[in-house]
Order: C-alpha cells, then structure tokens, then sequence
C-alpha cells in the first residue's frame, strides 16, 4: 500500500510533466515542500520559487518520455530512479537524463520533501 502510494504520486508527476502541464505538476507537491533543485544547493525558499522552476517548462521542452524504478522505501521516505528523453526548445537538441528523486509523501499524497540528483547528456 505505501509503494502504491509513492507509485501514484510519481505516475502523476512524471505524467503532468510530460503534458507539460506544470500547473498539474505544482500540485503534486505540498505548499510547504522542501525542495531541492539541486543537491547541493539550498532548497528553494518558498513555493513561489518552486513555481518559478516549473512555469517555464511548456516553453522550453517538448517530446518527453520516461520510465522509472522504485529502488527502496519506508514510511518517510521513497528512492527512485528515472529516466527521461526530451527536445530542448527552441535549439530542438533531443536530452537524455537519468536521475534519482529522493521523495517523501504525505497521506493526501502530496510531495513533503523533494531532492533529486541528474545526469544529462
């Protein structure tokens, strides 16, 4: 039941993402998320920074596919490995990323916690 739960929230995530429906997106994640863009920066500091991040993604990739595998998980915690090919806009170079989230989920199904690590060639 908990792996359903981190299941449904990376299906809806992954799947708003790639029908660039980045208000679908912001949705999955709770107002108070702490999110890290990147590893080794600080989270972002509210959520209106996190909005900023995702409010460019229609006008800037196209064509994305991806898969996943939930690697490990408790109670608080969920380790995924993702995949993604996208088209970079407007240069239409095609991406590969392949990255790690580490998530956690609360009951409402809503991302608590969001750091993820990538690497993109």
């Amino acid at each position: 039941m908990l792996e359903k739960r981190y299941q449904d929230w990376m299906d809806e995530f992954m799947d708003s993402w790639k029908e660039l429906n980045w208000e679908r997106t912001l949705n999955t994640l709770d107002k108070n998320v702490k999110y890290y863009e990147n590893p080794l920066d600080s989270p972002c500091k509210d959520f209106i920074e996190v909005t900023n991040l995702w409010n460019v993604v229609a006008d800037n990739q196209k064509d994305i596919d991806y898969q996943y595998k939930i690697l490990s998980y408790t109670d608080e915690l969920c380790i995924i490995n993702w995949q993604m090919t996208r088209t970079l806009m407007p240069s239409n170079i095609r991406q590969q990323i392949d990255g790690i989230f580490q998530i956690s989920v609360n009951e409402e199904g809503k991302c608590t916690y969001f750091k993820q690590w990538r690497y993109t060639r």
